[in-house]
């Protein structure tokens, strides 16, 4: 059924987002790659414009006017994400590049100082490239084992292996909260809670979630949580890592530099107190400033709305290329399932997939969307992903089926 347009006004909300004015081919531009990257609202474009034009300085360093602004509009975005996703403390909320940096931040501080030669990472058939590669280079150094949970046919993670997994004392647990391609929403909260029954702690990649879902860190009870500002209407060059206080008190610091110290002497330096010990460096001030507007935004339409809007789409979509002859879609689940149908079409490369797609105006990915195990568990080289945010609507998944149509008689 179509969303309410009372309740959740979609068109108005389009009307936020510039970028959707254009043409690409002479078409109006269908944007369906926001799991890839998002677009950005005029609020959050003309906050970061703001910010040049009035308040750009270095932060933490000045008593001058500029330098207080700056510092000020930094710390208080902090204050944002923090209540975003019920943080117990702004302290825990770190700032990075993106997810990746996030996981390799934990990967090289909390892995490099507390794993030892045979213990156990507890990773996902179904992980982004970002939660593997960190953590296959430090096992290859320190000789530890890595173990996977399978993924089912329909796309789920097979929780009788993780249990069985579980007996085997990892250290640590590490995945995806929301895949990439499959759109497959983890229970994450119940896998939390038994990893710890099993004495691992949990990293969580939330690039996928946080932009779609109402994360609460502090229900979950998770120790780690990475995730992306370009993901959630923000601008790129900002990601967040949450951790639990007493985890980021303990554990090293990632880069040296400036604003990571309290003292340096020649020989010695003395760490800053978190979050800054984690914070080396003129950190992206602009780009946190916008990924604070970008919270406003998504606040202001509510976290709820936003996920049942993308749900509707996702099912629309589901029974709209379900029922085309010579497509098949990857993962079967669709109640915990978010806006993300990865697919497959009979005797054509989804590259070329795309390229047709795109010269009617359609944006969709094609690839293995950095997850090539995923891809090798499913016997695929790759897939074309349509994936669908606030902005989207039901009449531009209309579109891309004729356009697929289009595709198959090309090629039949």
């Amino acid at each position: 059924m179509p969303t309410n347009p009372e309740s959740y006004p979609v068109d108005r909300i389009r009307d936020d987002f510039p970028i959707l004015k254009r043409r690409i081919n002479n078409k109006p531009l269908i944007y369906f790659d926001s799991a890839a990257t998002s677009q950005k609202p005029f609020s959050v474009i003309n906050t970061i414009t703001e910010y040049y034009q009035n308040h750009n300085a270095n932060i933490h360093r000045g008593v001058h006017t500029l330098a207080e602004e700056a510092t000020g509009l930094y710390e208080a975005a902090r204050e944002r994400i923090a209540k975003f996703i019920n943080a117990k403390n702004s302290a825990e909320i770190i700032y990075t590049k993106n997810t990746t940096e996030s996981i390799n931040l934990v990967v090289n501080t909390w892995g490099r100082s507390e794993l030892a030669s045979g213990d156990l990472v507890l990773l996902t058939e179904m992980e982004h490239h970002s939660n593997l590669v960190p953590w296959q280079m430090l096992a290859k150094e320190k000789d530890l084992e890595l173990e996977f949970i399978p993924v089912l046919e329909n796309g789920t993670l097979d929780m009788h292996a993780f249990e069985q997994l579980l007996i085997r004392k990892p250290k640590i647990v590490s995945f995806s909260h929301m895949s990439n391609v499959l759109g497959t929403i983890n229970p994450v909260k119940k896998m939390i809670e038994t990893a710890h029954k099993h004495g691992a702690i949990v990293l969580i990649d939330g690039a996928q979630s946080v932009p779609h879902l109402v994360v609460d860190v502090q229900d979950l009870d998770v120790d780690f949580y990475a995730f992306s500002g370009h993901k959630m209407l923000g601008p790129t060059g900002i990601g967040i890592l949450y951790g639990k206080k007493a985890l980021l008190e303990l554990i090293p610091p990632f880069l040296g530099g400036g604003d990571m110290i309290r003292q340096v002497h020649l020989r010695t330096f003395l760490p800053n107190e978190i979050p800054y010990k984690f914070e080396a460096g003129t950190p992206p001030i602009a780009e946190v400033v916008g990924l604070g507007s970008a919270i406003d935004y998504l606040e202001k339409l509510g976290m709820i709305n936003i996920q049942r809007h993308e749900h509707a789409l996702m099912r629309y979509a589901f029974d709209r290329l379900s029922k085309m002859p010579g497509i098949t879609i990857i993962g079967k689940e669709l109640e915990n399932r978010g806006g993300v149908i990865a697919f497959t079409m009979d005797g054509i490369h989804p590259h070329d997939v795309a390229q047709i797609l795109d010269s009617d105006g359609i944006a969709v990915r094609a690839g293995h969307h950095c997850a090539m195990p995923l891809h090798e568990r499913f016997q695929l080289p790759a897939t074309t992903r349509a994936s669908f945010y606030l902005y989207n609507t039901e009449a531009e998944i209309d579109q891309m089926v004729i356009s697929l149509q289009r595709v198959q008689k090309m090629f039949n």
